[in-house]
């Protein structure tokens, strides 16, 4: 073997011996773990995060326990969902970005929540969160709208609470702010899911025309030749209006309303059906 051939050879080796080490070395290092930016592009929105205090506001409002079971909609960094769980509520975040979805369980593994705060990688608007008792979300009006259908068809009494957006000409039932521990997006509202009573209905006080605009309610009680115009309004399924001077409030469940009817100091069983 001549030495140019030799030295050819030797120096081949050698080059494949430095890849080896340098690959290895590489391998070595671990894989960096994924930082969200703030204004990060998302599939409908840029990611921007809800402070620890509207977060709380926002559970405080829907009463969150332990009996709950909360899914936020965009759930980002997974800290609604994270907050939800130390309150012992069951909680789901759904969100497009796997990133944003593995970030979040880790987080939750280190706030030691990880049996209670799940995550999913998902579109909002083709995931069923039809079983929520509690659903948050920080999204645009417009999205709050395209989800307000939905919503609203969910159970009565179902609680909800947005950051920043509303829901078009559904008025919240309570408005939200905090002042301390925020500096943006700082105010939100808060809904509970009405039962639908619009309609006609039998009463013992006579037949009864509902006219519903989400939770507020008008229209008449007719008994003979008496019409009298109603003011009321919905919170879930309890229904309390006001007719000729009397009061009622009951509840609203499988086409039946049961509850107590006031005039002055007398107080009366009612009912009535629908139809």
């Amino acid at each position: 073997m001549s030495f140019k051939h030799y030295l050819g050879r030797s120096l081949a080796a050698t080059g494949i011996a430095l890849v080896v080490v340098v690959g290895a070395g590489q391998a070595q290092q671990p894989a960096k773990e994924f930082e969200p930016q703030v204004g990060q592009s998302g599939k409908d929105v840029i990611w921007v995060p809800t402070s620890l205090a509207l977060v709380n506001r926002m559970l405080d409002a829907a009463q969150v326990t332990p009996k709950d079971f909360v899914v936020d909609l965009g759930s980002g960094d997974g800290r609604t969902v994270v907050q939800a769980a130390k309150r012992g509520a069951k909680s789901l975040g759904i969100e497009y970005n796997p990133d944003m979805v593995a970030l979040s369980k880790r987080n939750a593994e280190k706030e030691g929540v990880a049996d209670k705060a799940t995550f999913v990688q998902g579109d909002i608007f083709q995931t069923d969160f039809s079983s929520a008792t509690v659903v948050t979300m920080f999204l645009l009006t417009d999205l709050n709208l395209r989800l307000r259908p939905i919503i609203l068809n969910m159970k009565p009494g179902t609680r909800v609470a947005s950051n920043t957006f509303d829901m078009g000409d559904w008025e919240a039932d309570e408005k939200l702010e905090v002042k301390e521990g925020c500096s943006s997006y700082c105010r939100g509202y808060y809904w509970v899911v009405p039962a639908k009573v619009d309609g006609a209905w039998k009463s013992s006080a006579g037949q009864i025309a509902f006219k519903q605009t989400y939770q507020m309610l008008s229209g008449t009680v007719t008994n003979g030749n008496v019409v009298a115009p109603i003011t009321g309004r919905l919170s879930g399924d309890k229904i309390t209006f006001t007719a000729g001077g009397v009061q009622y409030t009951g509840t609203v469940a499988d086409g039946k309303i049961s509850g107590i009817s006031k005039s002055g100091s007398a107080e009366t069983k009612w009912e009535a059906t629908k139809g």
